[in-house]
């Protein structure tokens, strides 16, 4: 199976190329580094992109930027930043990638705990990522040729939080983050979100 990662670099995205690449041709794609390069926030980057790439049997965007603040603190660019990334970035993704999706292959995108179980701070994030299900649970409604379209929506990632200095008990470790993606990828699932939570894909 040939998928398109796009956001591979990251955190996630290593985690998830390492478990696909034992058994599929992935594809990686970063924003300022690599062989292939998109920037979801530019729809003309995203047509690009297909363009080199052609036709694929699936496509999983971990991409999508967020800003952290409160409701009194995140201004109007912070609000913009998620609707152009996370958001937007994501559904053109999704919008232009049907165009080179093959009969029964499927679209994963990545929305995030913070939907379903707010906490202060991350106020923009999670009208974000609720936008992110709403959407795929209604479009997957629309998909044909046996195509697929669902989220992954994950919970604070162990090695981040680590790397943030924050206690990583509660988090979920990035090899179990991608076992998610892996089963979006090749289980029959349409317009199911994904909660990556607590631990692996089971």
């Amino acid at each position: 199976m040939k998928v398109l990662a796009i956001g591979a670099n990251g955190v996630i995205g290593k985690a998830v190329v390492d478990n696909l690449q034992q058994q599929h041709e992935v594809i990686s794609v970063g924003y300022s580094q690599g062989e292939f390069r998109v920037d979801i926030e530019d729809k003309q980057s995203i047509e690009r992109l297909f363009e080199q790439v052609g036709k694929v049997d699936a496509i999983i965007s971990m991409a999508g930027n967020g800003e952290m603040g409160t409701l009194q603190q995140t201004d109007d660019a912070g609000y913009q930043t998620v609707l152009n990334n996370k958001v937007m970035g994501q559904v053109n993704v999704a919008r232009v990638g049907l165009n080179y999706l093959n009969h029964g292959g499927s679209i994963t995108l990545t929305s995030g705990a913070a939907a379903d179980h707010p906490m202060p701070g991350v106020v923009a994030i999670s009208m974000g990522t609720a936008a992110v299900n709403a959407f795929v649970r209604s479009a997957a409604l629309d998909m044909t040729n046996e195509q697929r379209l669902n989220a992954v929506s994950p919970s604070m990632v162990k090695e981040t939080m680590e790397s943030w200095g924050m206690d990583s008990s509660t988090g979920i470790a990035a090899k179990d983050v991608a076992a998610y993606y892996a089963a979006a990828v090749s289980k029959d699932l349409n317009g199911q979100v994904l909660q990556a939570q607590g631990g692996s894909y089971q």
